[in-house]
């Protein structure tokens, strides 16, 4: 019998050996997870447990288990390198027709001539999650939309400024916008049609003598779009788009002011470039201007419009989503990376590099986003490193070795006694 408890002896100190030289091999794999071989004894049993023998027969290797625990974060310079920091899995599949998932925490990501996001395995795993801005349903492979995004017109314009009360009336009429003393002060502002053309509205104030209320002082607008002026009125000659008032205390009067002014589709038609539109009149909103014995000052200078934006860079946050920045100063969610968590993680089976795919040990996928629930989150250009420690496996190794030897001596201290058996006369 002491043969065959050395022999399991020798065979799960081997496979000790094997779990410890593959951790040690491992010791520098982003996300993987070191492994331990668990043991158990074995004992000889009749069918009624009669005639059981105190002696065990040797031992087994009941399971070969991982250690789900956490490795350090290692920052990167790649912008797909992801890090889980917690609980939790990436969920992938191997190919855009098959959906069979399969589970890992190597975050080393890629886009591939396609532009979806793989892993570095041979094959290409790909990532999945919810495109867009789409929640929920089954998570598909993600891929980064590069189209561009549409331009959006101008509608909206806000300006803020503060008027120099002490200007004087200018010395020239009517207003010319080529000779700057026919007006006191100006401002200037990019707007955009419905292709993303760009137009420089620029506009103009004048103080005028009589203002239209006892008490007030009174400012005519002038609007010039690309170097031509706007006519704000069917009088002759050029007329003001608008007229500001103010009270004594330097705030718009609320009887006798709007504090918007509107160019509408009609003024703004003639200034249009070919094939395109102002589907929309442009309001320009004073709300806060002020007169007062200070400076001409612009405070707030700013539009709703914007030019076609090109894909410039994304970026992935904690939460998992996936932001495009856009050459026009837009962003737009492109995607949502989802994570999977198991009740029972060692009930997963190694698929190699650094995949894993469910059993029933494992329990159903539990599928949702990261930094909710009992799902960690996500560190972009970071890694997860080994959680090896070469330190504990090399002590290990050694106590297997001698494991190993020990077992050994066993059996020859059993072919020795066998030896003397056979040598009695």
């Amino acid at each position: 019998m002491s043969f065959q408890q050395g022999l399991s002896g020798l065979n799960g100190a081997a496979k000790s050996l094997d779990v410890i030289g593959n951790n040690v091999a491992n010791a520098s794999t982003v996300g993987f997870k070191s492994a331990q071989a668990q043991f158990a004894d074995m004992y000889a049993n009749s069918m009624n447990r009669s005639g059981n023998s105190p002696v065990g027969i040797g031992v087994t290797v009941a399971n070969v288990q991982q250690a789900f625990t956490q490795g350090n974060v290692t920052t990167t310079n790649n912008p797909l390198d992801i890090a889980i920091n917690g609980d939790g899995f990436f969920r992938m599949q191997s190919s855009l027709t098959d959906a069979s998932p399969m589970y890992g925490r190597n975050g080393q990501f890629q886009l591939n001539k396609d532009g979806y996001i793989i892993n570095p395995s041979e094959n290409g795993a790909y990532l999945t999650g919810w495109l867009g801005t789409v929640t929920g349903g089954d998570p598909v492979p993600l891929k980064i939309d590069t189209s561009n995004i549409p331009a959006t017109p101008t509608t909206a314009v806000t300006s803020v400024l503060n008027l120099d009360s002490r200007m004087t009336v200018p010395t020239v009429t009517p207003f010319d916008l080529t000779n700057s003393d026919s007006y006191n002060s100006t401002t200037g502002v990019t707007v955009y049609d419905s292709l993303g053309n760009s137009y420089n509205v620029q506009t103009y104030y004048v103080k005028k003598a009589t203002p239209a209320t006892a008490g007030d002082t009174d400012w005519d607008i002038y609007t010039a779009i690309d170097g031509t002026v706007v006519d704000g009125g069917a009088a002759a000659g050029i007329q003001p788009v608008g007229t500001l008032e103010f009270t004594n205390t330097g705030v718009l009067d609320p009887a006798t002011t709007q504090p918007a002014v509107t160019l509408t589709t009609a003024q703004l038609l003639p200034f249009a470039k070919p094939g395109a539109v102002f589907p929309s009149p442009i309001t320009i909103n004073y709300t806060g201007t002020t007169q007062t014995g200070q400076a001409f000052t612009p405070i707030k200078l700013t539009q709703d419009g914007k030019a076609p934006g090109v894909l410039s860079s994304f970026s992935i946050g904690k939460d998992g989503k996936i932001t495009g920045s856009y050459s026009n100063g837009d962003t737009k969610t492109l995607g949502q990376v989802v994570m999977v968590n198991f009740a029972n993680p060692n009930g997963l089976q190694p698929l190699g590099n650094n995949l894993y795919t469910a059993s029933a040990d494992a329990g159903e996928p539990l599928v949702g986003t990261p930094t909710t629930g009992q799902f960690g989150v996500l560190q972009a250009r970071a890694v997860e490193d080994s959680n090896v420690d070469l330190t504990t496996e090399l002590v290990n190794m050694i106590v297997a070795q001698r494991v190993y030897q020990a077992n050994s001596q066993t059996i020859k201290v059993q072919d020795t006694v066998l030896q003397t058996l056979v040598s009695l006369r």
